[in-house]
């Protein structure tokens, strides 16, 4: 064999040996995603955007979303658009805009941690300043999305309706074992039954919903990770991979991004 049929033998051989997504899972597919101007909701974009998918991808203020718009120079397949995830304005003016398009996969990873480790939430030192922004955003924004895009995930061949919880949420979990981040944990805990109640609701239109922990992720606000922690990279290719494994059956559920379960 001469050297040159021997490179076009490992070049072949080498592109069967990488990962490809499924045809059926990535070939005219849409994406949604809130919350896409950093950390998990920027590696989500980013990585749609790499197996094929046509990303729409929100933000409130896209002109601020540097990262996110660099991403643009890279995959035309992804659209920026702005959306604050608790104005019904932003909301009905982008549903209109999409209005009879298929959405496949929506995300909902829009969210705010508060004063996280700050006395505001902790008992005692209370802010209930704080709560209604929170709530509106955590518990609230998931439920207006999904409704705003219902139409449009239902239109779609996958059906697939997700929303970025954490195990701080989880009772099973037993909320972190740590006190603290009351306004957090208690948006959390109502944004999943929120959605798994919608789950119950939308299972007669064969549409999907499910809760999707990421893990302890290293994203750009984790001041000092622990050695738990994993990339957005890591956290969210597990994430895509329960994405696509999900059937009607899993609706309702609470999956990690290793596909570990966990009861409410």
């Amino acid at each position: 064999m001469s050297f040159r049929a021997l490179k076009i033998f490992l070049i072949i051989l080498f592109s069967l040996s990488v990962a490809k997504p499924n045809s059926a899972f990535a070939v005219n597919s849409t994406v949604l995603i809130t919350g896409s101007n950093r950390g998990i909701g920027l590696e989500f974009v980013r990585q749609y955007a790499a197996i094929g998918w046509r990303v729409i991808a929100t933000t409130r203020a896209p002109v601020e979303a540097l990262n996110l718009q660099v991403l643009t120079e890279t995959y035309p397949n992804i659209i920026v658009e702005r959306l604050d995830v608790t104005s019904s304005a932003h909301l009905a003016a982008l549903a209109n805009k999409y209005q009879g398009q298929a959405i496949d996969v929506l995300i909902n990873n829009a969210g705010v941690s508060g004063d996280f480790y700050g006395s505001g939430q902790r008992f005692g030192t209370l802010n209930y300043g704080e709560v209604d922004t929170i709530m509106n955003v955590n518990a609230v924004g998931p439920l207006r999305v999904t409704e705003a895009f219902y139409e449009n995930v239902k239109k779609s061949q996958q059906k697939k309706v997700l929303a970025i919880t954490a195990l701080l949420g989880v009772h099973s979990f037993g909320y972190g074992n740590f006190s603290g981040a009351y306004w957090y944990k208690i948006s959390k805990a109502a944004m999943n039954a929120g959605l798994f109640n919608l789950s119950r609701d939308s299972i007669k239109d064969g549409v999907i919903v499910a809760l999707l922990t990421p893990g302890e992720v290293a994203v750009e606000k984790v001041v000092n990770p622990g050695p738990n922690f994993i990339s957005p990279k890591v956290s969210i290719a597990g994430m895509i991979k329960v994405i696509e494994q999900l059937v009607i059956e899993d609706s309702g559920a609470i999956i990690r991004y290793n596909g570990k379960r966990y009861d409410f």
